[in-house]
């Protein structure tokens, strides 16, 4: 009797000991969880940083060398869709396309879902998209030297302005088809955008951050300009022409 007395008071003590250890362990959880808002803030620039990695991705330079072409030192030496649609065709041309568009979009859907409804979640997910534009055009994996960024700022804009896009879209195709210079029509989208977000009363924030990847479209086309502007820029009509002929 004795030894099954002390075996329950022993079980006992060991019961309340677990339990509040259990109970002290709840309230460190909880309290860890909400302490410290810095943490939250931790996220939002891994979130941005991650965005910019993602966006330093060259794929064109990636799907140009699986078939042993840098296209850096071919045409005009991009690595976006249209020179690796002019150099390795329409499918990888295509593939380089929709990879630069994710490029922008995945991050800030990562992003929303990330960080759901905190305080500044919309800026700090068009920040993580424009991260990713700014990854394209100045990317860390080939020294700060990369494209001009349309098809990644297309990806952002689709998830920003969707309605807009799909206009700015319109125009970029009908400019192409027009003029016959894809570079025209790049601009010409990107502008648009802005303006449009203006006219229908955007936020502020959209209205810079659209404002801003538009003039930075607009200066990584300057070589185009200068050749649109001594008739020297390679015309979308005159290669398809050269290759029915």
């Amino acid at each position: 009797m004795p030894q099954h007395a002390a075996s329950f008071f022993m079980i006992r003590f060991a019961r309340k000991k677990l339990s509040f250890f259990e109970k002290d362990n709840t309230v460190l959880l909880s309290s860890t969880r909400k302490s410290n808002p810095g943490q939250a803030i931790h996220m939002q620039y891994i979130l941005v940083f991650f965005g910019y990695l993602a966006g330093s991705i060259p794929f064109g330079l990636l799907y140009g060398r699986l078939v042993g072409i840098d296209v850096r030192q071919q045409g005009s030496g991009n690595i976006g869709a249209t020179n690796v649609n002019r150099l390795l065709g329409k499918k990888l041309g295509i593939l380089t396309l929709v990879s630069d568009l994710l490029k922008g979009l995945v991050p800030m859907l990562i992003a929303t879902q990330i960080l759901g409804k905190q305080p500044d979640a919309y800026l700090w997910i068009m920040l993580t998209g424009t991260a990713a534009f700014v990854g394209h055009c100045w990317p860390i994996y080939l020294k700060f030297s990369g494209g001009k960024g349309v098809a990644t700022a297309l990806g952002i804009f689709l998830y920003l302005a969707p309605l807009q896009t799909l206009i700015a879209i319109v125009l970029f195709v009908a400019t192409v088809r027009l003029s016959g210079y894809v570079s025209l029509g790049s601009m010409t989208a990107a502008v648009s955008l802005p303006i449009m977000v203006w006219l229908k009363g955007g936020p502020s924030s959209l209205l810079i951050i659209t404002g801003i990847i538009a003039l930075l479209i607009v200066l990584k086309h300057r070589e185009n300009i200068r050749r649109l502007l001594k008739g020297e820029e390679k015309s979308w009509k005159k290669s398809a022409n050269g290759k029915t002929n």
